[in-house]
């Protein structure tokens, strides 16, 4: 056999692997071995990638990175700041009709901008927000739908775990990521919160109006939530400043937001152990698929089928935006079977040689694809965000949640369409900053 045809098999066997229930960084492990192995004609020299590949990214100082994020998130939710942003965004604008949702998704933005993770944010506010809308009658539907789309900016604000490993898995620079993506994920809040104004415009009766809240109350929620604000400043400030590197950050992070919980008197023992085993356990699962994607990428890339699946699609001549389309249509559907970082981690080893075939920014299309993935966060049939809100609210139905997000899953589909038609939007910071590429 050849050995693109090789290649092939080792890619079916990934698949089976999977569908087996084999974990997918186990899977894509195994089957870039078997995949090296029949190439070489020798399962020796195969096996020793397990070795190599991971004391590569287990050494890796762009991988630490991702342990200190996720445990300054735990941190941080530990310490409440999660709710002193929602206060804080409550208190300013909630009087408004829809102000409540809005404060949702001002509140998600600055969540996600400290944890780093659209489950957590989602699964957060879904704790605190969801009680304060239904309590003022607010529409089910539009509490879940913008707590379910508010949780995703937590993929693309940065610090972005996706962002980070896919700056790994590609060698871009992770600060050039998180500059690029500033822009896209104000635009996403700003389409979310338009999208909210439009629906209680057209629906009056989805939320109910309040009272303004007193200049007094604002002033306590500022005082109360001073610390969150001090934590994202310091945090993404430090990067976009150049203070920090982006490791130095993530731990300076991770330090203030353990600090932050201590001092509440928050932390306790069992809380504290639980922030570690959290961290421990989601840290592993990762390095686990950057391990196996490393194998397996290594192993497609001997076998010549990258470059063959270039050719065969560069040959039929389809113009570069239409490719674009289609694998942003591609990652749609991919979102709605696999779990987000796996339809990543998978992919790339394919679809990163086309983009940069076509002479495509890989920073540009690292924002596209990180937006494209958080969008299958909400998408029906599976929509993670969607099915953790499902499991945490029992008596709601899970048509009424994805009816939540129907509007919002447009608005980001817009979003996607105009990053597609200009890319300026997320390489104008890059570039105005002199950024490496």
């Amino acid at each position: 056999m050849d050995p693109i045809t090789m290649g092939l098999i080792g890619m079916g066997l990934m698949f089976v692997l999977i569908v087996l229930h084999v974990p997918i960084g186990a899977a894509m492990g195994i089957a870039g071995v078997a995949t090296f192995g029949m190439i070489r004609g020798d399962l020796g020299p195969a096996m020793t990638l397990f070795g190599t590949e991971t004391i590569s990214k287990v050494s890796s100082t762009e991988l630490a990175v991702i342990p200190l994020f996720l445990l300054m998130g735990s941190f941080a939710t530990v310490g409440g700041l999660s709710a002193d942003l929602y206060r804080i965004a409550h208190a300013l604008i909630g009087h408004i009709r829809g102000g409540l949702a809005v404060a949702t998704i001002g509140g998600c933005a600055g969540f996600g901008a400290i944890c780093g993770s659209s489950i957590a944010t989602a699964t957060t506010m879904t704790r605190i927000a969801l009680p304060e809308m239904l309590s003022r009658n607010y529409s089910e539907r539009l509490a879940t739908g913008s707590i379910a789309a508010g949780g995703t900016l937590g993929m693309l604000i940065p610090p972005s775990i996706i962002l980070v490993l896919y700056g790994v898995l590609t060698e871009q620079f992770v600060k050039t990521l998180f500059v690029a993506a500033l822009l896209p994920g104000l635009l996403a809040v700003a389409l979310h919160v338009l999208t909210i104004m439009f629906l209680v415009w057209r629906r009056p009766d989805l939320a109910a109006g309040a009272d303004r809240q007193p200049f007094g109350e604002i002033l306590r929620a500022l005082r109360g939530g001073w610390t969150a604000i001090a934590l994202m400043v310091i945090v993404t400030g430090g990067i976009y400043a150049g203070v920090f590197s982006v490791n130095e950050s993530a731990a300076v992070g991770a330090f203030f937001a353990f600090l932050i919980a201590l001092l509440r008197g928050r932390l306790t023992m069992p809380l504290f152990w639980q922030a570690l085993q959290e961290t421990a356990a989601t840290t592993s699962m990762i390095y686990l698929m950057t391990i196996g994607a490393s194998i397996f990428t290594y192993a497609v890339t001997i076998s010549g089928l990258p470059e063959a699946l270039v050719s065969a699609i560069r040959d039929t001549g389809l113009p570069g935006i239409w490719i674009v389309i289609m694998l942003m249509v591609m990652y749609l559907i991919l979102g709605s079977i696999f779990e987000t970082i796996s339809s990543m981690v998978i992919t790339i080893p394919f679809v990163f040689p086309l983009i940069l075939s076509y002479g495509y920014d890989p920073i540009w299309w690292g924002i596209l694809t990180v937006m494209v993935i958080e969008i299958g966060m909400i998408t029906p049939p599976i929509g993670m965000n969607v099915f953790v809100m499902k499991a945490m609210l029992p008596k709601t139905k899970l048509s009424t949640i994805y009816a939540g997000v129907g509007p919002f899953i447009a608005a980001d589909i817009l979003r996607l369409a105009l990053l597609i038609a200009f890319p300026a939007v997320s390489l104008y910071l890059v570039q105005l900053f002199n950024l490496p590429q």
